[in-house]
């Protein structure tokens, strides 16, 4: 259950960095994801147990974000691309 807040905030961060130039996306997004990943760890209190869960927590942001970059590119209006018949 603890895994639900770095998985949203990785969502909200990828469904974000669609709004950068491409260049910027992989900088800004690893730097942001490092930051929510440490916040998770530290709002869900498992720095308490240990530090080591941010190996898991940084992970798991960045991963959200690229799948929520991923669903944002998709499902964005005016990118469809309509199969022409007679190809």
């Amino acid at each position: 259950m603890q895994e639900l807040f770095p998985l949203a905030c990785g969502l909200v961060l990828g469904a974000l960095l669609g709004a950068l130039r491409p260049g910027l996306r992989l900088p800004i997004g690893a730097a942001v994801a490092i930051v929510l990943g440490v916040l998770a760890t530290v709002a869900t209190g498992e720095f308490k147990t240990s530090w080591a869960y941010l190996l898991i927590d940084i992970p798991l942001v960045a991963f959200a974000a690229a799948m929520g970059l991923v669903a944002g590119h998709q499902m964005a209006p005016g990118k469809r691309h309509i199969r022409r018949a007679d190809s």
